[in-house]
């Protein structure tokens, strides 16, 4: 199952549904885009088996040049996506697909500090079941809190997110 509707926070369990998601979605991606796109990654909640997530594919693309995400737009909106800008999110170009939302893109320079993070973040709890366990528990309590908040059962994950930031050398 894909989509989360706006206003709506709720966890479903991991599927593997999702990595043929992502690697079908990073497929399309990377014929539409060519060689504007270095490397796709699949991020977020999603990417970590055996972690339940809210029902939307997070994909991370790195790009050589920030600028050349302008070049992405017309592409990737034949895909469904559209752009929401530079805004949202820090240091990244922005897209989300679907209504409920069942994509989002966060576009990077190559190099940049939120994609490394990323990376190292979802690498981790990979790596660290008991890490992965307690992240687990968290977004389950949270998601229960934040029924119909996303930006407050995002932030209330920060801590926890912090710690282990702080654990890999990110300060």
């Amino acid at each position: 199952m894909l989509g989360l509707p706006k206003g709506e926070v709720f966890l479903i369990p991991w599927t593997n549904e999702w990595v043929k998601e992502f690697k079908n979605e990073s497929e399309k991606i990377t014929y539409e885009l060519g060689e504007l796109v270095l490397t796709v990654h699949h991020i977020g909640s999603t990417a970590v088996k055996s972690l339940s997530a809210k029902p939307v594919i997070d994909i991370a693309i790195e790009l050589k040049d920030f600028q050349h995400g302008k070049h992405c737009v017309q592409g990737l909106e034949r895909l469904g996506y559209r752009y929401k800008g530079t805004d949202i999110l820090p240091e990244r170009h922005y897209f989300s697909k679907g209504e409920p939302r069942t994509h989002q893109i966060h576009m990077f320079q190559t190099g940049n500090i939120y994609l490394k993070k990323q990376l190292a973040f979802r690498d981790y709890l990979l790596n660290d079941i008991e890490a992965l366990n307690k992240y687990q528990t968290l977004k389950e309590s949270l998601s229960r809190t934040h029924q119909t908040d996303k930006i407050a059962y995002s932030h209330a994950k920060n801590d926890f997110i912090n710690t282990i930031m702080e654990k890999l050398g990110f300060n």
